[in-house]
């Protein structure tokens, strides 16, 4: 079989326009129908990565007309028909004004996979070139919230002590359903067949397509007004976590971009939830949740397993590490990088990479924060002793890649924990100190950072006592987030820290000279402690 390349379903979704004489003469397109095309691939079960290093994997549109086991589904072009006029994603206007528009679009060609790694499906899609907009003629804003993994964690957590059960959905070309508030213009696409006459034209979009700088912003506000007619409200904890309490029942959706997490004890609105989304969008249910954020879920009577081993191996196996000595700490103990005045010059690039990737392995391991934190800090100028703290990094890894972290089911689901700590001076370069902490919700490990302080710590007791602010102000935002859920504890956030001095200061209202520079930090966790809401037990 042989990729045939449809143009007139292409000029089947693009309504054509005179160019004035006037208009700037950079017109660029992004063609919308190309998002509904799906490439069904005869893979024999090999996984992506074994494709790609095989030569078998296409990245852009032409690319793929080389290839025989890739074919274009051309079978319900009528459906495709409906989602045009669905969508509305061009009329015809007239431009009265000067304005820059997106240029001629690359079609890509990307690979949806299960959470296993094997191939379930090759879609291409046209993508902008925002990078040709220009701020204030066809795009403002762009900023859209995503998902807080913190926030993420807590809800697995509440899910995993209460039994409620987690459905995941997805939405079939989200950002061709977001409204676009300016006038964004496009060139026909390429490979599109038209005549000479109608080479002159250009569309005007009313929706928002893949690459538009606007297109992520268009698209949550379109699903926020959806959620809201629905009679569902965001918390103010995350904007990405919709909820909604009737008759003593709960239900929570989270989102991110267009991967939507669905959990609750009211069944009915959850079916009721599912019907209305699927009238508003194209939804697809992919069931219990298995796979969200490249993090593998896994549900059992003991409660939620989260790991990222298929990350983590894949990584092992880009870096060439998969064959390495395995290490059972990751990093050194007593370790202080630096940057030397001769040290010997590495890889800018594939460190910065390295570390980009290990930092999204963090959100399932707890114990790779310190030592990413480390070397993290040396991104703008690595040295060798740097990217041989990394490999030991990858080292580690390959100790135990499914490492992960579980939600237990736990009696008291509402309790908040905070266990904080502090590393004085420890750094060698500017001798800032590094304050850690661990937050506990129901007894299960949700939140957890370790972050170099900005000033330098003229005491250990300032140190902790910082260490010990940070901490606080995360349990409050806990505090607030499980209160918007519905089950904010009457307990007071119990805060723990083995600084006797750090602990006498936030005890004592007399100030004294050696908490003048950490007087804001004093003032908030003494308010706190009168207020009740939170209490610091002796270790």
């Amino acid at each position: 079989m042989v990729v045939r390349q449809r143009s007139t379903i292409l000029r089947q979704a693009l309504i054509l326009i005179s160019q004035p004489s006037n208009a700037l003469t950079a017109i660029r397109l992004v063609p919308p129908v190309w998002i509904s095309h799906n490439f069904k691939a005869t893979t024999l079960g090999m996984t992506r990565k074994t494709m790609r290093n095989r030569g078998f994997e296409p990245w852009t549109f032409r690319s793929c007309l080389g290839y025989q086991h890739f074919v274009i589904n051309d079978n319900n072009r009528d459906q495709w028909k409906k989602d045009s006029k669905k969508t509305s994603t061009a009329t015809v206007a007239e431009i009265k004004t000067e304005a820059n528009v997106a240029e001629k679009a690359s079609a890509l060609v990307s690979a949806t996979d299960h959470g296993d790694g094997s191939i379930e499906r090759f879609k291409a899609r046209l993508v902008a070139k925002g990078y040709t907009q220009t701020y204030g003629i066809d795009y403002t804003e762009t900023f859209a919230p995503v998902t807080k993994i913190n926030t993420v964690r807590v809800l697995l957590s509440l899910a995993a002590n209460l039994d409620w059960p987690l459905q995941q959905f997805d939405v079939k070309n989200a950002f061709l359903h977001g409204e676009l508030s300016e006038e964004v213009y496009m060139d026909l696409p390429p490979g599109c067949m038209v005549s000479k006459k109608q080479c002159q034209k250009v569309c005007k979009l009313k929706k928002s397509l893949y690459g538009l700088k606007q297109s992520p912003r268009a698209w949550f506000e379109r699903f926020t007004k959806s959620m809201r007619a629905f009679g569902y409200h965001q918390s103010n904890s995350d904007h990405t976590l919709f909820l909604k309490k009737q008759h003593g029942k709960i239900t929570a959706l989270i989102v991110y971009v267009d991967d939507m997490v669905v959990t609750g004890n009211d069944p009915e609105e959850r079916k009721v939830l599912q019907n209305y989304l699927s009238r508003e969008f194209e939804m697809k249910d992919l069931g219990p949740l298995k796979y969200f954020l490249r993090i593998e879920v896994s549900q059992s009577s003991e409660g939620i397993f989260l790991s990222q081993r298929k990350y983590a191996l894949d990584l092992l196996q880009e870096t060439g590490m998969s064959g390495c000595q395995p290490v059972n700490t990751p990093i050194e103990k007593g370790l202080k990088l630096c940057v030397e005045p001769n040290q010997v010059s590495t890889d800018k690039g594939r460190y910065q990479r390295l570390v980009g990737r290990l930092m999204y392995l963090a959100y399932t391991r707890p114990d790779l924060a310190y030592a990413l934190s480390v070397v993290s800090q040396y991104m703008h100028n690595p040295g060798e002793q740097h990217m041989n703290a990394v490999m030991r990094i990858l080292r580690y890894l390959k100790n135990a890649p499914g490492k992960g972290i579980l939600f237990a089911k736990n009696v008291d689901h509402q309790s908040i924990e905070v266990y904080t700590d502090a590393d004085w001076v420890s750094a060698v370069d500017d001798r800032q100190s590094t304050s850690g902490y661990f937050t506990f919700v129901g007894g299960n490990l949700v939140i957890w950072k370790s972050k170099k302080h900005n000033v330098v710590a003229r005491s250990s007791a300032e140190a902790e006592f910082r260490g010990m602010a940070l901490g606080l102000c995360e349990a409050l935002w806990l505090r607030l987030l499980l209160q918007d859920l519905g089950y904010l504890s009457r307990q007071s956030i119990r805060l723990f820290c083995d600084n006797k001095a750090a602990f006498d200061i936030a005890h004592n209202p007399v100030q004294h000279d050696r908490t003048k520079h950490v007087e804001v930090d004093r003032f908030f966790i003494k308010e706190k402690l009168d207020d009740k809401i939170v209490e610091l037990p002796k270790i």
